[in-house]
């Protein structure tokens, strides 16, 4: 399948380590070199404004969903190819699914968190049937995932995560060898 757009999930902060931040322009900038359109929550700062940027910066597609509550508080990027102001939260991971052919995660918090579940949860009781990828920067990722392996091998989850949700590196390698 070749991917037209994905929803990415990160973070309104940069976070400590600068390779997040590298690894969302990273992926920005790959996005957009293979016509792959972003689709996130649409604001200018952290990792979430970087990849936006990113995106812009090498000519490509950039679309924002942000819920009312949050534009002022997650400061709106004013030069998105679209912006979708939506209600709520709910409406707005809906959209971003919606809009969408597949699912990155980028280091984040409880927001992040909360995506992700949703998508995999999602995933899992075939709502969609969207490839989840998470980018493991700096194994901002490693501790969630053996949590994960806790959950599997205390008979919590109903098959292998595995089967779910890929886990990369590089963004190069998302986009290299996932989305091509």
């Amino acid at each position: 399948m070749k991917y037209k757009s994905v929803a990415v999930f990160c973070g309104s902060k940069s976070g400590n380590d600068p390779l997040y931040e590298q690894h969302a322009n990273e992926l920005g900038s790959a996005l957009a070199e293979n016509g792959i359109s972003l689709v996130y929550g649409g604001g200018n700062k952290g990792i979430m404004g970087a990849v936006a940027n990113a995106v812009l910066q090498k000519g490509g597609k950039a679309i924002g969903v942000m819920p009312e509550v949050l534009v002022e508080w997650e400061q709106q990027h004013e030069n998105l190819t679209e912006l979708h102001i939506v209600k709520d939260m709910h409406i707005r991971k809906r959209m971003m699914y919606d809009l969408s052919d597949a699912v990155i995660v980028l280091p984040g918090g409880y927001g992040t968190m909360d995506e992700l579940f949703e998508v995999i949860t999602w995933n899992v009781l075939s709502i969609h049937n969207k490839k989840i990828i998470m980018l493991n920067s700096a194994g901002y990722y490693t501790q969630l995932i053996s949590h994960v392996n806790y959950m599997q091998a205390h008979g919590f989850l109903y098959e292998n995560w595995t089967e779910r949700i890929t886990m990369c590196n590089t963004p190069y390698e998302i986009v290299n060898e996932h989305l091509k």
